[in-house]
């Protein structure tokens, strides 16, 4: 038995085609394409930066996915930098509409009450969205993005990006409890090193529970070597392996070496 599992990752990733957040966020990102070029002069400075925020918005989310494989704390400051991009282009529709003396709805009003149940009505479609050959969620909201009265668009994409927010809010406090309760890839690559040289080692089978059996001793005092953390300096984060009689003995090298 080779132990070997190709291709298998530590942490997953990708699939962010299957999140609520990036589907929402592929609807605001091309309806505010779309609302520019209808509704705002394409000289003007505010067109480049509305729909930057909206691509940024989406394009985060897939990127921190994608890097979640290798860097939790990617994936979180990405899916941040989504959250703060919607956040910029939340208060340029606000702005649209005060500066033209627009109503605004509010969360009570029955138009935003009918674009809130559509998106609870897609949060339970069990239609595969990973597949990009299915339509986009475009023409559910088509009645209002459409819509030949700015103000009816604009308060529309109001809407869902309050939804977007909320939804990134949620896999952001996701990813903050997952850092905290598994740590990060550096924590979980020297976990699972751990784990395999306690599989592969003879003197592990006996007491498989024991993981002072996995790791080497101290070459200065004999003690059984034990898996740090760095907790400053410019390998903080990282981890190492320190001689358990710290700290009488201060002995310490890297995992590498332990092989």
């Amino acid at each position: 038995m080779s132990g070997n599992t190709p291709n298998k990752k530590l942490r997953p990733s990708g699939g962010y085609r299957t999140l609520r957040s990036f589907q929402t966020t592929t609807v605001i990102y091309d309806a505010t394409v779309s609302f520019c070029a209808r509704f705002i002069d394409k000289r003007s400075r505010l067109v480049d930066q509305m729909v930057q925020a909206a691509r940024s918005g989406r394009q985060n989310i897939a990127e921190g996915s994608r890097a979640a494989a290798t860097s939790s704390q990617t994936e979180l400051r990405l899916v941040n930098v989504a959250r703060a991009s919607l956040d910029e282009l939340l208060l340029d529709y606000e702005d649209f509409l005060r500066q033209r003396s627009k109503r605004q709805w509010t969360k009570d009003d029955a138009e935003a009450k009918a674009v809130r149940e559509v998106g609870k009505k897609l949060g339970k479609d069990p239609t595969d969205r990973s597949d990009r050959a299915e339509p986009s969620d475009d023409a559910a909201y088509a009645a209002w993005l459409q819509h030949p009265d700015p103000a009816v668009v604009a308060n529309t994409l109001i809407c869902l990006i309050h939804q977007a927010n909320y939804l990134l809010d949620q896999q952001i406090a996701g990813l903050e409890r997952a850092f905290v309760n598994d740590g990060g890839y550096s924590e979980q690559l020297a976990a699972a090193r751990v784990k395999r040289r306690r599989v592969f080692h003879p003197s592990d089978r006996a007491d498989p529970t024991d993981e002072k059996q996995a790791l080497p001793l101290c070459q200065l005092c004999s003690k059984p070597m034990v898996l740090r953390t760095a907790k400053q300096g410019e390998n903080a984060g990282s981890q190492f392996l320190g001689c358990s009689g710290y700290p009488e003995c201060k002995n310490t090298r890297p995992i590498d070496e332990s092989a």
